[in-house]
């Protein structure tokens, strides 16, 4: 009796010591913790973040019909016919026909196409604060993008055309495999020979920041042996951060803004979220999600493909989707199928986000942190969007959902848990 007598007090006694800690948790209001935070975006900026956002979803589905416009004035001009007539006289190589037409249908699309580009990539950043760059920097970006495009883009194509030609009723299903392969070669390389092309990278200098990504690197098991900062506020002031590549080339970077702008919480909460991408292998399973996607629309332009032909491409000499001339009909229908798919792949990048948000509160346990950058990210996402504008137009979670998710995290995690009141964010800068 005396024994259980003990064991009671024991109990009352631990209760006893815990209780003001359960109390204070139990008094912590999420939502009212959210609307805080929230709150931090005065009404210009929050009215000029719903507009760029808003207009880009527009802007993204001209950019498609733009595209396509110009597909089919390509395909007009007949140049793409009287190149491969003229190569075909000339007895060239099948494969040597492909690069080049492929190479001089990519250089045409990105000609006519960079007048658009200007006006959605360079002005309207600017128009909204969001662009640092002058235009002659901006197009010297441009530039080497286009380089690598026509390059990359025409070998990519060649390699789709010979599956086209070689297995001609299951091309859909092994192109698809072989997107997510080029995919793939292009996530390992990217690191080390294609992002030094635009930005600067350097070591992270030794202090607070570099011993806390240290520390949560080797927590989680990831190759932090080099952590580079890079000089993004060249571009913008967005912050950012990425455990990029695959492989040997898996490398931790963080823009400049992200480490200028920040605290130590703060940068800590961001690289936590993209070390969860590396732990939880969402390159792995984001190339297999591409290649699904690949393989519908392959199969359903397997489909469309041949009567597009027969509607028009015959007319303009185009035999067949394994034809090179075809090129403009290939690329426009995907245009037009990835659009349609958008929300889908939106969907299923934001999964992947919300996961890596989740580790990355329980890696850095930073849950303000967390919340403060979801904010400074509502200059260009619209902080509370409407459920089903969430699910079919974001490819992250919202503002909103984030920081729901931050103060949640805290509310189950941190003892004696409190609201904080944040600083007003300043307005937008004028462009």
């Amino acid at each position: 009796m005396q024994v259980w007598v003990k064991i009671t007090a024991a109990i009352v006694a631990v209760l006893t010591v815990m209780t003001p800690a359960i109390a204070l948790a139990a008094g912590f209001d999420v939502d009212h913790a959210t609307a805080r935070y929230i709150g931090m975006l005065s009404p210009l900026a929050r009215a000029r973040s719903d507009a760029y956002f808003d207009g880009g979803i527009w802007f993204n589905a001209l950019s498609s019909l733009i595209t396509v416009l110009i597909c089919w004035l390509i395909l007009r001009s007949g140049v793409l016919v009287n190149l491969r007539d003229a190569m075909r006289r000339g007895g060239w190589r099948p494969w040597v026909i492909m690069v080049t037409i492929a190479g001089l249908f990519l250089l045409c699309l990105t000609v006519l196409g960079l007048p658009w580009s200007i006006y959605l990539d360079f002005w309207r950043e600017r128009q909204f604060g969001l662009m640092n760059q002058s235009f002659a920097s901006w197009l010297g970006d441009q530039a080497i993008a286009a380089v690598l495009m026509v390059v990359f883009g025409a070998l990519a194509l060649t390699v789709i055309n010979w599956v086209i030609r070689t297995f001609t009723r299951t091309w859909w299903l092994v192109g698809a495999g072989a997107s997510g392969a080029m995919i793939a070669l292009l996530t390992l390389i990217s690191p080390l020979f294609i992002m030094p092309l635009f930005n600067t990278y350097d070591e992270l200098s030794p202090g607070p920041l570099r011993t806390r990504i240290e520390a949560m690197a080797a927590a989680n098991h990831i190759p932090a042996n080099h952590i580079y900062v890079f000089n993004a506020s060249r571009q913008s002031d967005r912050i950012s951060a990425n455990v990029a590549g695959i492989g040997p080339t898996v490398r931790i970077s963080l823009t400049d803004n992200l480490v200028s702008r920040t605290s130590v919480p703060e940068a800590a909460a961001v690289v936590g979220h993209e070390m969860g991408h590396y732990v939880l292998h969402h390159v792995w399973r984001g190339i297999v999600c591409l290649t699904a996607l690949a393989a519908l629309e392959f199969w359903l332009l397997s489909r469309i493909g041949p009567a597009a032909i027969a509607l028009g491409g015959r007319r303009r000499s185009v035999r067949g989707l394994d034809d090179p001339a075809a090129l403009p009909i290939l690329v426009a229908g995907m245009t037009v199928l990835s659009l349609l798919f958008l929300p889908l792949n939106n969907t299923l990048v934001r999964m992947s986000e919300s996961e890596a948000d989740a580790f990355g509160l329980d890696s850095a346990h930073e849950p303000d942190g967390f919340a403060l950058t979801a904010m400074k990210l509502s200059t260009y996402r619209k902080i509370s969007p409407s459920p089903l504008e969430e699910a079919l137009f974001f490819d992250h979670p919202s503002g909103h959902t984030r920081v729901h998710m931050a103060m949640q995290w805290k509310r189950d995690h941190v003892p004696g848990a409190s609201e904080v009141v944040p600083a007003p964010l300043p307005d937008p800068k004028a462009p």
